[in-house]
């Protein structure tokens, strides 16, 4: 049994529905699928028209995309690619406004469906936060209770969806308010007094996107009764570990972000508790988990409850906040940027106010000076403004690398345990072997070749340009002590000599209050 593979022959002439299959995830879902599971019917992925563009030219970029070039090598490559079928609608309107003939299809033939479509902006709006990630779910359901195949819906939370828990276990959590009722809410009432409303909605949670992905899954729960449903909360999604890249990431969110600022010299200090956990899963660990638990809840006996499943770091071998930045700062001054703002430096401050006195000299006053002589050079101001979206971004953050979480996935590490070995080789998850050095170079290389569009072949001139920098920066504070000595020196020597010209002074006020006595002129 060990050379068994049950779940890519479980997916074999499988018709699956996805939505958001243009995202980061997304993306790795659709390939994982087609290669491992070369005899599914047909994924069906909805796409929209976006900035003037339809869904068919989405689709070429979304094929053009790097994730599938192992695909395109192989010699059924254009076969398996073939299987993938545009469905263009939107999550925000009723039936997604999908064509009748594309309903007809999914009706008919789905089987399985993933619904990962979500805004994952932390400072939107309240109401397109709920109108989005609640109501556009709320649109999905309704329609998937009339697909005739159904056998398990997916859905994809986040594991930060009920941050008033300290601990979070694999079961369902009631949400601070019905669903429904704040999707009626929202949709009447006047933007200026929802803005208002907003901070007393939100209570515990740190963002829109938290508060919405709560109320969501309550709302997906109701559904349970008339079909198998899982609830996912992945964690924070990282590059990919092997697969399909090792060290692909096509955006800036959560650490990337960090880790891209910080190396251009950008982001010089940042609030975070260094020995809390840094819950982080690459993301082809995160997909892998995604097809195990779309695969057990279809096979299982079907109960009237949504099975709920943490994809999160195993605590035993998950690194803290300053493990893992020390390994990504060694790594990074070997395959750093060609173009930086500043040498890359600065370190992590365990209190707000270290933080913000930090973050105004080292953040602040540098883009003001930057910026100026821009204007002086005629040349665009850039830098105070990406400053002030970098401050809004650490300020998100700063929530969860300043607080401990702890999230169960026992049932997540039963679930692969009990798979045949050929299955757990095929869907790997972590068991202790990813966060070292080597995943951390992928990491970085990643993020420079995908994000930053930096070839591996400017290594060795971006380490010239590392160079330089470093000169320049050990001249900026030689000048800076230089300045600090001589502003002191200056005021000493101010405080010395008034301290000197004191007696002659006491001589003049004692001469002066003798002749007032006597009445002398």
């Amino acid at each position: 049994m060990d050379n068994v593979s049950n779940i890519p022959g479980w997916y074999a002439g499988q018709s699956i529905f996805v939505t958001g299959a243009t995202g980061f995830m997304g993306k790795i879902l659709v390939e994982k699928l087609l290669r491992c599971c070369p005899d599914i019917s047909t994924i069906y992925i909805l796409i929209r028209n976006k900035k003037g563009r339809d869904a068919m030219d989405r689709l070429d970029d979304f094929l053009n995309c790097p994730v599938f070039d192992k695909i395109r090598d192989q010699s059924n490559g254009e076969k398996l690619l073939n299987k993938l079928q545009c469905v263009s609608g939107d999550v925000t309107y009723p039936n997604l406004n999908i064509s009748e003939q594309d309903l007809g299809l999914l009706k008919e033939n789905v089987t399985v469906v993933f619904h990962m479509a979500a805004n994952v902006r932390f400072d939107q709006p309240l109401k397109n936060a709920v109108l989005l990630n609640t109501g556009g779910t709320l649109n999905v359901l309704d329609l998937v209770c009339t697909f005739k195949k159904l056998k398990v819906f997916l859905h994809v939370s986040t594991s930060y969806c009920h941050c008033d828990e300290t601990k979070l276990e694999e079961k369902l959590y009631p949400s601070p308010h019905n669903p429904r009722h704040i999707l009626e809410l929202v949709k009447w009432m006047d933007a200026d007094l929802l803005r208002i409303l907003t901070p007393k909605l939100l209570k515990n949670s740190p963002n829109t996107y938290a508060y919405t992905k709560c109320l969501t899954e309550q709302l997906v729960s109701e559904y349970a009764v008339k079909f198998p449903i899982s609830i996912c909360r992945p964690s924070i999604v990282t590059a990919a570990w092997k697969e399909p890249l090792p060290g692909w990431v096509d955006n800036l969110n959560g650490p990337t972000g960090i880790l891209i600022g910080a190396g251009k010299g950008v982001i010089r200090t940042m609030h975070c508790n260094p020995d809390f956990i840094a819950d982080i899963v690459p993301v082809d660990i995160s997909v892998n988990a995604l097809i195990m638990i779309a695969w057990k809840t279809a096979i299982q006996p079907k109960v009237n409850e949504a099975d709920v499943y943490n994809i999160t770091v195993n605590q035993k071998y998950a690194l803290n906040w300053g493990e893992a930045l020390a390994m990504g700062r060694k790594h990074f001054y070997q395959y750093p940027f060609s173009v930086c703002l500043w040498y890359p430096g600065g370190n992590i401050k365990t209190t707000y106010a270290a933080h913000a006195v930090s973050a105004f000299f080292l953040h602040t006053v540098p883009a003001y000076i930057v910026d100026f002589f821009m204007y002086l050079t005629n040349n665009k101001p850039f830098l105070v403004r990406t400053q002030q979206r970098i401050h809004n971004g650490l300020n998100v953050l700063q929530y969860y690398t300043t607080r401990p979480w702890y999230f169960h996935n026992e049932k997540l590490e039963k679930l692969h345990e009990d798979l045949s070995d050929k299955d757990q080789a095929i869907f790997y998850v972590d068991k202790g072997q990813i966060m070292n050095d080597e995943y951390m170079v992928s990491y970085i290389l990643g993020a420079r070749k995908y994000c930053v569009h930096e070839e591996p072949e400017t290594i060795p001139y971006a380490r010239k340009v590392l160079k330089r920098l470093y000169y320049l920066d050990v001249l900026k504070n030689i000048i800076l002590c230089c300045l600090v000595i001589y502003t002191f020196y200056i005021l000493f020597s101010s405080v010395l000599g008034k301290n000197k010209s004191l007696p002659s002074s006491n001589i003049t006020i004692d001469r002066t209050l003798k002749s007032f006595v006597r009445n002398e002129p």
